[in-house]
């Protein structure tokens, strides 16, 4: 991607704001009218299908301290009981919901995300794995993963883990540079963070993640570089880098962090392509919009083929239809609808006592927007629109279909943004960039979501 050229002067005419599309509708077209009644007519469809096998995320949210740049829903505690007490209503959620599905389903894939997973003892994983097992058949080669922080990991938790079967792990690494770690509030000498990540290799961890994060106080070239360089020499499978979206009205943490040391917006932009390039000559292929992967792992083989896939545990090869959430704040999908449960950590435990479903809001999709739904992730992960796409799955052709809003996707065809090719629409290199500018167009909600939040940039 080195010979794509960017100024600051096309950076700040398409930086946008916009949705990332982790889904579609993205979260602020859903309702507070969908409720527990409707949670349970989606859980009567999947339930209606004991063939298809499920995903199930869990959240665990709690944090020993809170870091300064954190976007993340964490709740802050010392206190080991907290989260024993927080598992009772998280097994009373599992019994509530899979006591409305039709047997022990199949589990492809697992993720425990946070928070900070492993803040949990040793009992309580061992603990939170046994009811899953309970409740759900967790098939040995699936992707059962989870994340780490590697401040409070030890070696010897690491083995706990790979004995509970997991087999894939995420280990939040951010940056290296001392400086900019004093300026987010999380101090991880890399010392620190290698020790684990050696232990995760000699512990057969089939995929081992490291995650950094562009964007933050204090980053130069030069520091991120140091990072670069660091995390690709110890060659992680697949590397995750994030922007960091400073929202301190929505997360009051954020408030702590000095805007005066933030990089601007065109230096951020190139601390990206840094990590696009190093890493592109350290063996790694850009994969999505902001993750990386070895040019052998499965994720990057996806990504050649045309076959990735993403939903809110991140991207991976193998969907499951239906996407179960457990925990405060998680998001569920399933038999075409969204679910959220009540994020408040005091809220969602009392109305699971109450034996209450804890959904706060959700959606149904029209067939409109399973059709949008597929075009717009395809595009996404995958950068490009085939013109049988909604043929192949929905019986409609794509411009019968999307109108006016394709037509208006292909205006970037002179802006260098998109090839349009006899088979399909193509993202050129130059237009992988603003992506979400071009799905953006295809959004048949945006214009009434972008009243309600402030999306992050495009770029």
């Amino acid at each position: 991607m080195s010979d794509v050229i960017i100024s600051p002067e096309m950076l700040a005419r398409y930086n946008k704001p916009g949705p990332r599309y982790t889904s579609y509708p993205t979260v602020p077209a859903w309702t507070g009218t969908f409720g527990e009644e409707e949670y349970r007519e989606a859980l009567a469809d999947v339930s209606a299908r004991p063939d298809e096998a499920l995903s199930v995320y869990v959240h665990l949210p709690f944090c020993a301290e809170r870091c300064t740049y954190c976007g993340c829903n964490a709740t802050v505690t010392r206190r080991s009981e907290v989260v024993d007490v927080y598992l009772d209503r998280v097994e009373r959620e599992l019994d509530m919901v899979t006591s409305l599905l039709d047997g022990k389903r199949q589990v492809v894939q697992l993720h425990w995300g946070g928070g900070t997973p492993n803040f949990l003892t040793e009992p309580q994983m061992s603990r939170l794995v046994g009811l899953l097992k309970q409740y759900f058949t967790i098939e040995d080669s699936g992707e059962i993963s989870l994340e780490v922080d590697p401040r409070i990991g030890t070696v010897e938790q690491l083995a706990q883990i790979r004995a509970l079967g997991f087999n894939r792990i995420s280990l939040g690494v951010q940056d290296i540079n001392p400086d900019v770690q004093e300026a987010i509030g999380r101090i991880q000498p890399f010392a620190q963070t290698e020790e684990l990540y050696r232990a995760c290799r000699d512990l057969g961890f089939a995929s081992v993640n490291l995650d950094m994060v562009y964007g933050l106080p204090l980053q130069t070239a030069e520091t991120f570089q140091d990072t670069l360089t660091a995390i690709s020499d110890l060659r992680p499978d697949r590397i995750a880098c994030f922007s960091y979206a400073h929202v301190p009205w929505v997360k009051p943490n954020q408030k702590l962090i000095d805007v005066e040391k933030l990089p601007d917006t065109f230096t951020k932009f190139s601390l990206f392509r840094m990590a696009i390039d190093n890493l592109g000559a350290s063996g790694y292929d850009w994969v999505g919009m902001d993750h990386f992967a070895l040019r052998d792992d499965e994720l990057a083989v996806a990504a050649r083929e045309r076959r990735l896939h993403r939903n809110f545990m991140g991207y991976t090869t193998r969907p499951a239809l239906h996407m179960l959430a457990f925990g405060m704040s998680s998001i569920g999908e399933l038999a075409g609808r969204f679910v959220q449960n009540e994020s408040h950590l005091g809220r969602y435990q009392k109305m699971v006592d109450a034996g209450q479903l804890p959904v706060v809001r959700g959606y149904k999709l029209s067939d409109d927007d399973l059709l949008r739904r597929s075009v717009i992730l395809h595009l996404m992960c995958n950068l490009e629109l085939p013109y049988d796409l909604t043929t192949k799955l929905f019986g409609v052709d794509l411009r019968e279909a999307l109108g006016d809003d394709l037509d208006r996707m292909e205006a970037y065809v002179e802006d260098g943004f998109l090839e349009l090719l006899p088979d399909r629409a193509q993202v050129t290199p130059l237009g992988r960039f603003f992506v979400r500018l071009l799905a953006m167009e295809l959004d048949a909600h945006l214009a009434r979501t972008s009243q309600k939040i402030a999306f992050s940039k495009t770029v």
